[in-house]
């Protein structure tokens, strides 16, 4: 079988009648827009994460930008996150006229670190903005301590961790995006959980904060034609809806698979020098959106990438530049030397294929093929 880095037509088939059937309901019923396929995907994954709202968005952009609308935070602002991201963080941030600053991740996990965070704020910091990037979770505890010691609001970048769970220190356990004021995710198809075009969604425990990301979601107004704050245009898409009714029980299912993936890339190179297997951090779940390898400094990633193709093996690079050298993320506080860890990660990690398909003969032809270009 031909080997996808993501292989969405297997997956749709094991459930194509479920998701067939919840299309054809949409259609028959013309309820296109919010509708009854909206509501029950709302319900359905306020069950899931154990949070009391859920508020569906466009996308996950939308989820990001629209959380910060919600905090009324003000140009000028500023609001921490990682450079070695997706742009989509730092994106919003600048559109709406605040300041992205950008900090270091940790070297093992890729995943935003406390200690820059906390270097990183000032008397205009707003907001953190924690990325649960590859499919584990930041350290939460510790980034929570930081936003209640300075009075910051915490939303959660949660897009690419679909259903990992963070243990705190006394035990309790929470799914990503729900313990800061707001979690952000994204249904893209790609994803753990991903529907069929754009979708996203926020979720709060907050009662009166989601009111106002409803209200800012849907043209600021909670009575029609009465337009009480700013708002957006963003909803998910009933059809979309419809998909991922059908495919939300199957998500732990889904991340199963992908950690059972995961395990056996780990075991074929465990005793490979050339390449470092992701670490898990001990306090989260990690539900492998991507895994991605480092590479050693002497290896040639892009001959390497070269001899994957020719062997019928996707791979990809995220990301090959960091935000503080993109372009339009530039300034005098981003300073290139300030980012080690990210420039050094961007220049060595390597993606390989992940996701709920994946044969054991396939895996084993992918790390095979891997070990013979170190021979």
């Amino acid at each position: 079988m031909e080997i996808k880095m993501v292989d969405l037509k297997s997956q749709y088939l094991k459930i194509k009648n479920e998701i067939d059937e919840g299309i054809q309901k949409v259609i028959d019923t013309t309820s296109f827009i919010k509708g009854p396929a909206v509501q029950e995907f709302q319900l359905g994954l306020e069950k899931y994460l154990n949070v009391r709202h859920v508020i569906p968005c466009g996308n996950g952009t939308d989820a990001l930008q629209i959380a910060m609308m919600a905090l009324d935070l003000k140009p000028g602002d500023e609001v921490i996150t990682a450079s070695f991201t997706y742009v989509a963080t730092a994106e919003v941030i600048a559109l709406l006229g605040l300041k992205p600053v950008l900090v270091d991740v940790d070297r093992d996990s890729f995943l935003i670190r406390p200690d820059e965070i906390e270097a990183a704020i000032t008397p205009k910091t707003r907001a953190i903005v924690p990325i649960h990037l590859f499919g584990q979770c930041a350290d939460m505890e510790a980034i929570l301590e930081i936003a209640k010691k300075h009075n910051l609001y915490v939303i959660e970048d949660t897009a690419q961790a679909m259903g990992a769970e963070f243990t705190f220190s006394d035990g309790t356990v929470k799914k990503a995006g729900c313990m800061g004021d707001i979690g952000c995710t994204s249904f893209f198809p790609s994803k753990n959980l991903g529907c069929y075009g754009d979708g996203g969604a926020m979720y709060t425990d907050d009662e009166i904060l989601a009111k106002k990301l409803r209200m800012i979601a849907n043209h600021g107004q909670s009575i029609q034609y009465h337009h009480d704050i700013i708002g957006v245009n963003s909803r998910l898409d009933a059809i979309q809806a419809a998909i991922l009714n059908a495919k939300l029980p199957y998500l732990d299912t889904y991340n199963g698979s992908r950690q059972k993936a995961a395990l056996f890339y780990d075991k074929a190179f465990s005793s490979c020098k050339k390449v470092k297997t992701p670490i898990r951090v001990s306090n989260s779940t990690h539900v492998f959106h991507q895994y991605t390898l480092q590479l050693a400094e002497d290896v040639d990633r892009n001959k390497l990438r070269q001899y994957l193709t020719e062997k019928g093996i996707p791979s990809m690079v995220y990301y090959p530049v960091p935000l503080h050298r993109q372009k339009a993320y530039m300034d005098e506080f981003n300073k290139d030397e300030k980012f080690p860890i990210s420039n050094y990660l961007s220049g060595c990690v390597l993606s390989l294929p992940m996701h709920t398909e994946l044969s054991e003969n396939q895996l084993n032809y992918i790390a095979e093929t891997i070990l013979s270009f170190f021979e």
